[in-house]
């Protein structure tokens, strides 16, 4: 898939150009501190930071497919501005992400240029009226929005069999240590540009596993908040119930970073972050990074269902590995749990979720639609009506839009809804909060995204953490998850985990430059 016309040409500009500033400084795994501190020193500007990332896109995106569109100008001039505040007023009172430049994934609205589309040409020409609420409050932190992250489009709800990581917009993204590997599931651009060194702090979505398996195959850190610690106004989602809006980026420190900055109350999302907002510690969730966060955390290791890695596989030796530097540390690991009904959260999701979930985006879709100043479409009728339209760009006789279509036949919750939203609570009760109760757990561990829908069904917290390669360099990960509002807790274990680890390594990339 061909880039954009608009970013097509402006990568080729960049490439082409000179006088880009800040040369000296060390791009390739700069975490939001190291940032701070060359801005501190007078080593670093905003201005200088955007360019270099502006820069290196030029370089890696073409091959990559990690970006849809870039907002030079929007974040130059925003670059602008806080290095205007600081010549003003000091580092030390600055905010927290101070000229610091994001991705969004491309499904969160942002004010001006930027389309959010899902990855969807039926949506190109969309504008919102406002930012999304993590958009403003990042913008309120110091952030600088860099452009939009590629996806899976619609969120990977389009139709079954679909490749992850594409979209008609995007084109194929590609994971960046194995080009043939997978990138996993629809925040995958998002993934990608972080663990290429794209950009400094990326933001994904999740409703069942698109924040935390990209993070695993792609080397990467992420969090999915507990539902509604983070607002979903202005984000095109499939489920209120489990969607969040989460950071992903290479570390566990700049995502806590970004959680702080972005969780809160929201007035167009009230009934969620209402509820959520009384999870959020005082003091913020910085004060959690501790590197002694392990000694005493009682780990609860769901080997059956989760655990399947072949004898003597790489990933059976590292995990063994990590389990006994887990236990070096002071944690009580409480081995060979079982889920209870694990295999029937499994047919939930694939059946009773399914159905409920298509109701819910057809309700969260068309309301994001009616919320937009401009659109070309207002309804998802209107979008299945493009994509008939216009069979050749969308991949239309190849991957259709099967769920699109089923979405669009139902009528609001219902009977049948409410009885399947009865029986996801019930499995939730009698799965994972009893075995988290029953045990006295203060979070569960788990391969990869392997425990995606038993966290998603409840809308529970987990921290990705990049845990090892395999045999033919793929990344993996370890997720460490709990009840509502564990976040304190997952910050802890996740990052002395992650300090006494330290596996995450960049990405080689000789493949992909230009």
């Amino acid at each position: 898939m061909a880039l954009p016309p608009s970013l097509r040409f402006f990568l080729l500009l960049v490439a082409s150009c000179g006088g880009f500033t800040a040369a000296a400084f060390e791009l390739e795994e700069a975490t939001i501190d190291s940032i701070h501190r060359a801005f501190a020193a007078g080593e670093l500007t905003s201005r200088g930071l955007v360019e270099l990332y502006l820069r290196r896109i030029a370089s890696l995106d073409p091959a990559l497919h990690a970006v849809i569109e870039l907002d030079p100008d929007g974040a130059l001039a925003a670059a602008d501005r806080a290095d205007a505040a600081a010549a003003r007023s000091g580092p030390s009172a600055l905010p927290p992400l101070h000229g610091i430049p994001v991705l969004l994934k491309d499904n969160i609205a942002a004010a001006g240029l930027l389309n959010a589309t899902a990855g969807s040409l039926a949506m190109v020409g969309s504008r919102p009226g406002c930012d999304a609420g993590v958009v403003e409050r990042l913008r309120g932190a110091g952030a600088v929005i860099l452009g939009t992250a590629s996806l899976s489009e619609w969120c990977n709800f389009r139709g079954p069999g679909i490749p992850a990581g594409w979209s008609p917009r995007g084109g194929q993204g590609k994971n960046p240590y194995v080009p043939s590997a997978t990138t996993c599931s629809s925040s995958s651009g998002s993934a990608i540009a972080a663990a290429a060194n794209m950009v400094a702090v990326t933001i994904g979505t999740e409703t069942d596993g698109s924040i935390m398996c990209p993070s695993s195959f792609n080397s990467v850190v992420g969090i999915k908040p507990t539902v509604g610690l983070t607002s979903r106004a202005g984000v095109i989602i499939i489920s209120p119930r489990m969607d969040t809006v989460g950071p992903i980026t290479r570390t566990v420190s700049d995502s806590v970073h970004v959680l702080e900055a972005i969780v809160g109350y929201d007035a167009r999302d009230a009934e969620a972050t209402r509820v959520a907002s009384q999870y959020i510690p005082d003091g913020g969730y910085r004060q959690f990074l501790n590197t002694d966060g392990l000694r005493g955390k009682r780990l609860g290791i769901l080997r059956k269902d989760f655990f399947r890695f072949p004898s003597g596989s790489v990933q059976e030796k590292v995990f063994s590995e990590h389990f006994d530097i887990m236990s070096k540390m002071d944690a009580i690991l409480v081995d060979n749990l079982v889920i209870p009904s694990m295999n029937v959260i499994n047919d939930a999701v694939q059946s009773g979720e399914r159905a409920l979930m298509l109701a819910e985006f057809k309700l969260s879709l068309n309301f994001y639609l009616s919320e937009l100043a401009t659109s070309p479409v207002r309804s998802l009728s209107d979008i299945i009506d493009f994509n008939s339209k216009h069979p050749i760009e969308e991949r239309l006789a190849e991957f259709g839009q099967d769920y699109l279509i089923q979405s669009e036949a139902t009528n609001g919750i219902g009977p049948t809804e409410e009885r399947a939203i009865a029986r996801l609570n019930k499995l939730c009760k009698r799965g994972l909060e009893k075995v988290m109760q029953d045990n006295q757990l203060d979070a569960i561990v788990a391969p990869g995204a392997s425990a995606h829908s038993l966290l998603a069904i409840g809308g529970y917290p987990a921290i990705t953490v990049p845990a090892g390669y395999a045999s033919n360099g793929v990344p993996f990960a370890i997720c460490f998850g709990g009840l509502k509002g564990s976040e304190p807790k997952l910050i802890e274990i996740a990052y002395s985990f992650e300090q006494a680890t330290k596996v995450r390594k960049p990405p080689l990339l000789q493949h992909f430059t230009i």
